[in-house]
């Protein structure tokens, strides 16, 4: 009897351990499987991203001038972010296309043709971004990295929000101009986001949009101290645009923020429509423009 207890003890033993040994194999193997998952980064701020998150396994990148990480310099170029050749995509038989929420619209179809699997992270504020590369650090075994690198702009917005406590907050309007026309930003963009990180007032609260179509009547009734002038797409353009309205339309010339002085044009790469790694330099030029610009 007591033999075949022990027969039965040692069974056990060996179907504990090869089930225990099959789970670490699945484990490395699931391990492995992310670590070498080949990626098509579909914007620059994605690259920058996947880079900091120490992921070697990109081979496609978009077309910019914007300096490259050194990782990806010999990676293949799929051409402009809101229009990538997807012929060049496919040909890179990637296993994953990394794009933005903002061209999801647009180019999930395109990806879809291909037959690639396509991921479009959320950038539309500095949370957004952080939860964005909590979870490719998930999906890449790069957990640790991921953690670090989103808990780094903590720090800003801590020291930003201590500073700012006992200051009179400026209501800020940020306006972004595209060729032809400008749109007004709300609390719910990432230019909104860094507002009110940096210590400011958003003008315009509450839609959930992130920008609306301008109204230049409504908008001196929100009573701006500063006005913030973004371009996105030809900013030379943009920004004599800009001119030319803030001359010629003279409605702006009742404006307190126009009267004093207190209009500032934000320049790329530094100033973006979606969040980019430059938060915290970002962060400290609005804070220079709202509290030291007096």
């Amino acid at each position: 009897m007591k033999k075949s207890w022990l027969l039965l003890l040692i069974s056990c033993l060996f179907v504990l351990a090869a089930c225990g040994n099959k789970q670490t194999e699945e484990k490395a193997a699931a391990e492995t499987t992310s670590e070498t998952k080949t990626v098509v980064a579909g914007t620059m701020v994605v690259a920058d991203i996947l880079d900091k998150l120490e992921i070697d396994s990109v081979v496609g990148v978009p077309t910019s001038t914007v300096k490259m990480p050194e990782r990806y310099t010999k990676a293949t170029e799929i051409g402009n972010a809101m229009n990538p050749d997807m012929e060049v995509v496919k040909s890179l038989n990637p296993d994953v296309f990394i794009s933005v929420t903002t061209l999801e619209y647009d180019l999930k179809p395109a990806v879809k043709n291909i037959n690639v699997n396509g991921e479009f992270i959320d950038l539309q504020g500095v949370k957004q971004m952080q939860d964005s590369i909590l979870a490719l650090g998930k999906e890449f075994n790069r957990e640790a990295q991921a953690e670090k690198l989103a808990k780094s702009f903590d720090k800003k917005l801590e020291e930003l929000k201590t500073k700012t406590a006992d200051k009179k907050k400026p209501k800020v309007l940020a306006v972004l101009g595209v060729p032809g026309s400008y749109l007004v930003a709300t609390d719910n963009s990432y230019i909104g986001s860094l507002i009110e990180g940096a210590g400011g007032e958003n003008a315009i609260q509450g839609p959930s949009e992130e920008y609306l179509a301008s109204n230049t009547e409504y908008l001196q009734q929100s009573k701006p101290d500063i006005i913030l002038r973004m371009a996105h797409g030809m900013p030379d353009e943009v920004m004599k645009m800009f001119d030319k309205e803030f001359k010629t339309n003279t409605v702006w010339k009742h404006f307190d923020a126009v009267k004093n002085g207190r209009v500032y044009d934000l320049e790329e790469p530094l100033f973006q429509t979606t969040a980019n790694l430059q938060v915290d330099d970002a962060l400290e030029e609005l804070y220079r423009i709202f509290y030291e610009e007096q």
